[in-house]
């Protein structure tokens, strides 16, 4: 079952602008703030900011929708022709995720918690 688009990650190139830009815009500090990934928890939204995501094909930002079995969610979205960018992995604290690329190029996330 899908929850629902509870998460985006922006690929940004200076984080530390970025998380001004950010900071300003969500008015809230980040709940993670780390040189790879600085998270913030805004209006029941997750929104990160990933300075590694262009190197990772992150073309914009991507939403991520929140699902209860990331493996079977992940197979279905291959067989219906998406394709592989991330395999599901473990992030920290039992969060899983993982990504795929539709056939116009958008990219679709998946977030699995423990």
């Amino acid at each position: 079952m899908t929850a629902g688009v509870n998460t985006i990650i922006y690929p940004v190139k200076d984080i530390a602008r970025a998380k001004a830009l950010f900071s300003a815009l969500l008015q809230v500090e980040p709940y993670a703030d780390e040189p790879y990934y600085v998270g913030y928890k805004a209006a029941g939204q997750d929104v990160g900011l990933d300075p590694n995501g262009h190197a990772k094909g992150m073309t914009g930002p991507v939403p991520y929708w929140h699902v209860d079995d990331i493996r079977a969610r992940l197979a279905a979205l291959l067989e219906a022709g998406g394709e592989l960018l991330q395999d599901a992995q473990d992030v920290g604290g039992g969060r899983m995720i993982a990504s795929v690329k539709d056939a116009d190029g958008n990219l679709v996330g998946l977030v699995q918690d423990a």
